[in-house]
């Protein structure tokens, strides 16, 4: 099974680091009808967590995230690979970045069940139209 890429739309923002505020957050975005093809969330500044949010529907987001009391940051591009798990799945992707001089900023990773994987690879805007030629995505 080939891997598949696609360009995505990636979100910031910042949220109290407090007991039920994740949940109060999502739940008002989830009522919003917003669905995640990607979310991670992790401490930040003091007091603070950083919410990463890759939407499926990009246009629907900072409306929904005002209307739930949330700033989020300007649009990015990211890329989002999946495919059929093996070894090196994710070094693949990162190596043709690599050999086209494309420096990563971050990737998240995981496997999704028995055969499938998941990367959202971040990098500089800068090298965003680059990047999706070497990762062969219009």
């Amino acid at each position: 099974m080939p891997e598949n890429v696609q360009k995505v739309d990636h979100y910031s923002a910042s949220i109290p680091n407090k007991t039920g505020e994740g949940a109060r957050v999502l739940s008002a975005l989830r009522d919003a009808g917003i669905n995640f093809i990607g979310l991670w969330a992790y401490p930040s500044a003091r007091g603070k967590a950083q919410l990463e949010m890759i939407p499926e529907n990009s246009a629907a987001l900072p409306k929904a995230a005002k209307k739930a009391g949330l700033a989020v940051s300007k649009k990015q591009t990211a890329f989002f690979v999946s495919g059929e798990d093996h070894p090196g799945a994710v070094a693949d992707s990162l190596a043709k970045l690599a050999q086209a001089g494309i420096n990563v900023g971050a990737i998240q990773a995981v496997c999704g069940g028995a055969v499938r994987y998941g990367a959202i690879i971040f990098l500089p805007q800068k090298d965003v139209r680059k990047a999706a030629k070497t990762l062969g995505v219009s």
